[in-house]
């Protein structure tokens, strides 16, 4: 992220990254950037949408591989227990 901080011209608002998560979210299929950017409500920039998805990534809410995006986050209370009381190798 530190690479990105000198090019970036600005930052996303709290608003756009809520958008972009919630397209995410309700798509539940593999999508492509430009696919995301044809069904956000509002148009984003591409070095912004990048800088949104590298962040979602990071928090573990997003896979972004060569074929798509896909959100992965869940936050089930049972999920977070089993992980919890399981066991690290």
């Amino acid at each position: 992220m530190k690479e990105m901080e000198t090019k970036l011209i600005h930052y996303p608002s709290l608003k756009t990254v809520l958008m972009v998560e919630k397209t995410l979210q309700m798509a539940n299929t593999l999508m492509t950037r430009e696919e995301l950017k044809r069904k956000l409500p509002k148009k984003v920039m591409h070095q912004t949408l990048n800088v949104i998805l590298e962040y979602l990534e990071q928090g573990g809410k997003i896979l972004d591989g060569r074929k798509g995006i896909l959100w992965i986050f869940n936050p089930s209370e049972k999920l977070a227990a089993v992980i919890k009381g399981g066991i690290e190798v």
